[in-house]
C-alpha cells in the first residue's frame, strides 16, 4: 500500500513540477528581458543555472551532510558522485532525446517545422566549455594527490567565472532573430505591482517559482529512494539513472516550451549551459570532499556522454548551424546503452 502512495505522491509531484517550470521560464524571459540580455545568456546563464539547483543540492546534500552528521561517509561520497556525473549524463544523453522529440512533436502539429537553426556561437561557447571542464574533472581522478585535487576544484570555479562573463558580455552583441512578444508576467496577472516594483515582481516571481522547483524535486528524490530501499534496488540505480532523472525535470520541460515556442537557442541553451555549470560547480565540490576515484561504471557514463555530445557538435557543423532534431534524438540510444549496461552490471554481472 505504501508503494502505491508513493507512485501516487511522485506522479502529483511531476504534475506540479511542470506547473513550476512554467511558472519559472515565464519569469526568465521577462528577467531576461528587464536586463536586457540575449536568448543566449538567458538561455545559458540565467535558466540553465536556475534549474540546475535542484540537480546540484543532490550531491551536495549527501557528500555536506554526512560530515556534518557523522553517518556513514563511504556510502554518502558514492551516492554523491554518482549524482553529480548523473547530472551531465542525463542533460546530454536523455534532455537532448526530449527536446528532439519534441521538435519533431510540434513540427507534425504546425507549430514549426524540424530545422532548428541555432546560434553557432552561443551553441559552440557551451560545447567546447563543457568538453574542458567535463575533461578536466573526469581526467583529475587519476591524480592522486589531494593539494593538486583541491587546486583544480578551484580552477573549475575559475573557468565558470570566465564562461559567465564571457557569455553575458558576448550574448548580448550577437543578433538571434525570432524575438516575439512576451506573455504576461504570471505575478502581474494575479497582483497589480507600480511599474517602478516590475523588477522586484519578477524577481518574486522567478524566486517562489525556483523554490518550489527545488523543494519539489526534493521530495521527487525522496520517494524514489523510498521505492528503491522498499524494493531493495542497487543504490548505483538511485545515484547515477533516478536521482538525476528527477533533478533534470526542469530543464527538459523548459526547452519543451522554448521549441514550441520556436526559441532553439533558448531551448538548446538552457540545456547545454547547465551542462557547463554541473562540469564545473558540483565536480568541484566533489573534488574537494570526496577522494574522487572514479570507477567502471563511472567511466562507461563518461564515455556515453562524449559520444553523445559528439554527434550533436558534428550535426551543428555539417549542416552549417542548423540542428536537425535526429542528432538530438540519437541521445535516446546513448542512455538506453548505458541504461542497459547498469542493469546487466547490477542484476548479471553481481
Amino acid at each position: 500500500m505504501e508503494i502505491i502512495l508513493s507512485v501516487i505522491e511522485i506522479l502529483v509531484v511531476l504534475v506540479l513540477i511542470v506547473a513550476a517550470c512554467i511558472v519559472f521560464t515565464n519569469a526568465v524571459e521577462h528577467l531576461g528581458e528587464e536586463l536586457n540580455l540575449s536568448e543566449g545568456a538567458v538561455g545559458s546563464v540565467l535558466a540553465a543555472v536556475g534549474t540546475a539547483l535542484p540537480e546540484t543540492l543532490v550531491p551536495m546534500v549527501a557528500i555536506i551532510g554526512a560530515y556534518i552528521t557523522g553517518s556513514d561517509l563511504k556510502t554518502s561520497e558514492e551516492i554523491g558522485i554518482g549524482a553529480i556525473l548523473g547530472a551531465p549524463f542525463l542533460l546530454g544523453t536523455l534532455a537532448f532525446c526530449i527536446t528532439g522529440a519534441a521538435v519533431v512533436f510540434f513540427s507534425r502539429t504546425g507549430r514549426r517545422n524540424t530545422d532548428m537553426p541555432v546560434n553557432t556561437v552561443i551553441m559552440f561557447r557551451d560545447l567546447h566549455y563543457f568538453a574542458i571542464a567535463y575533461s578536466i574533472s573526469v581526467f583529475s581522478s587519476f591524480i592522486p594527490l589531494k593539494p593538486v585535487k583541491y587546486a583544480i576544484a578551484a580552477l573549475l570555479l575559475v573557468i565558470y567565472l570566465i564562461y559567465v562573463i564571457k557569455t553575458i558580455r558576448t550574448a548580448s552583441q550577437i543578433p538571434e532573430g525570432g524575438h516575439e512578444e512576451l506573455e504576461a508576467l504570471y505575478m502581474a496577472n494575479l497582483i497589480k505591482f507600480p511599474e517602478k516594483f516590475r523588477l522586484l515582481s519578477i524577481l518574486f516571481q522567478f524566486l517562489i517559482a525556483l523554490g518550489g522547483i527545488i523543494i519539489l524535486a526534493h521530495i521527487f528524490v525522496e520517494q524514489i529512494k523510498f521505492i528503491s530501499e522498499t524494493l531493495h534496488l542497487n543504490p548505483l540505480i538511485l545515484s547515477l539513472i533516478i536521482a538525476p532523472i528527477a533533478t533534470e525535470l526542469p530543464e527538459k520541460f523548459n526547452s519543451i516550451i522554448w521549441i514550441k515556442n520556436k526559441k532553439d537557442t533558448l531551448a538548446m541553451g538552457n540545456i547545454t549551459g547547465a551542462m557547463v555549470f554541473q562540469s564545473c560547480i558540483p565536480t568541484a565540490v566533489g573534488l574537494a570532499l570526496t577522494p574522487w576515484v572514479l570507477e567502471t561504471e563511472a567511466w562507461v557514463n563518461i564515455i556515453v556522454v562524449y559520444l553523445s555530445v559528439f554527434v550533436v557538435y558534428i550535426n551543428i557543423v555539417a549542416n552549417k548551424g542548423v540542428l536537425k532534431p535526429s542528432a538530438l534524438i540519437s541521445g535516446g540510444f546513448f542512455y538506453l546503452i548505458y541504461l542497459i549496461y547498469v542493469i546487466h552490471k547490477i542484476f548479471y554481472a553481481g
